[in-house]
C-alpha cells in the first residue's frame, strides 16, 4: 500500500503560519516599546535589547536549527521549536522586570532559531526545484516580510485595547494551532547520508560573539568610540567569532561547512541579505517611535498607519514572480533593493511638524514594493544549486543573513541617531524646549534612514557583483520555459 501524500500547498500553509509567527515577533514590540519601557523602567540605551535579544539569539543558533534538522529530522525540530517559542512567550507575558523580558526574548530567539530553517527546509524538500518551488517560495517571502509589517499593526492593536503583554500571549494559542496541524500533516524528512552531531561550541561562539560586539557598539554612545572598555569589548568579541571559524575549519561536523560559500549564489544571496535586512530593521524601528513620540499617535494609530505596508510587500512580491520569468531573478533583486533604497531616502526628509499622507507614507510604500521585490529573488538564489543534503544548512544560513543583519544594523543606526540627536541637543546651550528635543530627535533619524539607504544600495552592488548570469541557471531557465508555455 502506498503511503498517502499531504497536499504540498497545505503543508506551506502550516509552515508558513509558524514563520509568519517567528518573523511577526522581530516587529511586534516595536510599537508597544513606548509602553514597555515606561511599565518596566528600560532606560533609552538599553530598550532596544527587546528588539535584540531576540534577534541576536535567533540569528546566532539559526545555523544551528539548520544542521539539526537535517539531522534529527524537519519535522521534528519544527515542532519542538514552536514549543519553546511558545513557552518563552508566555514567559514574557508575565515578566515583571526588564532582566526577565530580555532573557524570555532571548529564549522566543532560540525557538525561532529551530522553527525558521527546519520550516524552510520543510518547504524546499516538499515542492521540487521550478515553477511550484517558485511559486511556493513567493508566498513564504511575502510572509516573511509581511509579518514584520503585521507586527507593528498586531502590537498596536493589541498594546492600546489590552496591554503590552498580550504581544507576547497572542502567540500562544497560535502556536499551539500550528502544533497540532505539523504533528497531523507535515511529511518527516531528514538528510541522506549525513551523520554526526551539531556544533553547539561553534553556535554559543558566535552568539556570544555577537551579543557582545553589539554591546560594545551601542556602549560606544557613552564611552567613546576609542575609549578602552570600547576597544576592549571588541577584542573580545573579535576573540570569540575568532574560536567560531577556527571551529569551522577544525571539527569534524561544524556548524557551518565553509566550503559552502564557494557557490556565488549562496554567498552573493547571503551578502546582500545581510545589507537589507539591516536597513529594514532599522525603518520598522525608527518610523514607530516616529509616529508616537513626534507625531504623537497612539500605539493603535501608529499600528494602523503600517497597514499599507503589507499589502506594499505583497503586492512587491506577487510582481516579483511576474518579472523574474521575463527580466531575470537577479534583475529583479537589485531593481528591488535600489527601489527600498528610494524609499528611505523619501523618510530621510520627514519633518517634524509631518504628515501622513504627505510625508511617511510615500516612503512606507515605496520601500514596502522594494522589499516585496527584493525577498523572493534574494530566497531563490540562496536556495538553488543546493542538494537536498544541505538544505537546512542552506535555509539556515539565508535567515542568520537576515537576523544578524537586522541585530547589527539597528546596533549601528541606533547609536548613529542618538549621537546626532545629542550633537544637535548639546549645541543649543541650555536646555531643550519640546519643540527643540523633537527636532533633534528627528534628526537623528534623518540620519539612520541615509545610512539604511546606503546599506540597500550597497546591498544591490554586492548582488551584482557575485552573482552572475549563470550562476541562476536553473531559476531563469524554469522562468524562460513558463513564458514559452
Amino acid at each position: 500500500m502506498e503511503p498517502r501524500r499531504t497536499n504540498p500547498w497545505l503543508v506551506l500553509v502550516i509552515v508558513g503560519l509558524a514563520q509568519f509567527m517567528v518573523i511577526l515577533d522581530a516587529t511586534i514590540v516595536n510599537v508597544a516599546l513606548p509602553s514597555i519601557q515606561r511599565s518596566l523602567h528600560f532606560s533609552p540605551s538599553s530598550l532596544q535589547w527587546i528588539v535584540n535579544g531576540y534577534t541576536l539569539t535567533f540569528g546566532g543558533f539559526l545555523m544551528l536549527g539548520g544542521r539539526a534538522a537535517d539531522l534529527v529530522g524537519r519535522k521534528r525540530l519544527f515542532i519542538i521549536g514552536i514549543g519553546l517559542f511558545s513557552a518563552a512567550s508566555l514567559l514574557n507575558g508575565f515578566a515583571g522586570s526588564a532582566g526577565v523580558l530580555v532573557a524570555g526574548r532571548a529564549l522566543q530567539g532560540l525557538g525561532g532559531a529551530l522553527v525558521s530553517p527546519a520550516a524552510l527546509a520543510v518547504l524546499t524538500t516538499t515542492f521540487a526545484e521550478g515553477r511550484e518551488r517558485t511559486a511556493a517560495l513567493g508566498v513564504w517571502s511575502a510572509v516573511a516580510v509581511g509579518g514584520g509589517a503585521v507586527g507593528l499593526l498586531l502590537g498596536g492593536i493589541l498594546t492600546d485595547l489590552f496591554s503590552w503583554p498580550w504581544v507576547f500571549f497572542v502567540n500562544v494559542p497560535v502556536g499551539i494551532f500550528a502544533m497540532l496541524l505539523a504533528v497531523r500533516f507535515v511529511p518527516e524528512s531528514r538528510a541522506t547520508g549525513v551523520r554526526g552531531g551539531v556544533d553547539i561550541a561553534g553556535a554559543i561562539s558566535i552568539t556570544a560573539g555577537l551579543v557582545v560586539l553589539v554591546y560594545a557598539i551601542v556602549n560606544a554612545q557613552s564611552a567613546g568610540w576609542l575609549s578602552l572598555t570600547t576597544i576592549g569589548l571588541a577584542a573580545i568579541a573579535g576573540v570569540l567569532l575568532g574560536i567560531f571559524f577556527v571551529l569551522q575549519t577544525r571539527l569534524r561536523n561544524p556548524l557551518i561547512r565553509l566550503g559552502i560559500f564557494r557557490m556565488r549564489s549562496i554567498t552573493g544571496s547571503n551578502l546582500a541579505m545581510l545589507f537589507v535586512a539591516a536597513g529594514m530593521f532599522a525603518m520598522f524601528f525608527f518610523a514607530s517611535i516616529y509616529v508616537q513620540e513626534v507625531l504623537g499617535y497612539s500605539p493603535l494609530t501608529a499600528g494602523l498607519a503600517f497597514l499599507p505596508v503589507t499589502a506594499g510587500i505583497v503586492a512587491g512580491a506577487g510582481l516579483s514572480q511576474q518579472l523574474i520569468r521575463r527580466v531575470g531573478v537577479r534583475a529583479v533583486g537589485i531593481a528591488g533593493m535600489s527601489i527600498a533604497a528610494v524609499g528611505l531616502l523619501v523618510l530621510s526628509r520627514v519633518p517634524v511638524a509631518g504628515t501622513y499622507l504627505g510625508d511617511l507614507l510615500p516612503g512606507l510604500m515605496t520601500m514596502a514594493v522594494g522589499m516585496g521585490l527584493t525577498f523572493v529573488p534574494i530566497t531563490l538564489i540562496a536556495t538553488t544549486n543546493v542538494e537536498s543534503s544541505d538544505a537546512g544548512l542552506a535555509s539556515g544560513l539565508l535567515n542568520t543573513s537576515q537576523q544578524l543583519g537586522g541585530a547589527l544594523g539597528l546596533a549601528v543606526l541606533s547609536t548613529l541617531a542618538a549621537n546626532s540627536t545629542s550633537n544637535a541637543l548639546s549645541k543649543l546651550g541650555h536646555a531643550p524646549n519640546v519643540a527643540q528635543s523633537a527636532t533633534a530627535l528627528v534628526s537623528g533619524f534623518h540620519v539612520a534612514f541615509l545610512v539604511g539607504a546606503f546599506l540597500m544600495l550597497s546591498g544591490a552592488a554586492l548582488l551584482g557583483a557575485t552573482v552572475r548570469r549563470r550562476d541562476v541557471t536553473k531559476i531563469d531557465t524554469v522562468g524562460e520555459v513558463a513564458l514559452a508555455a
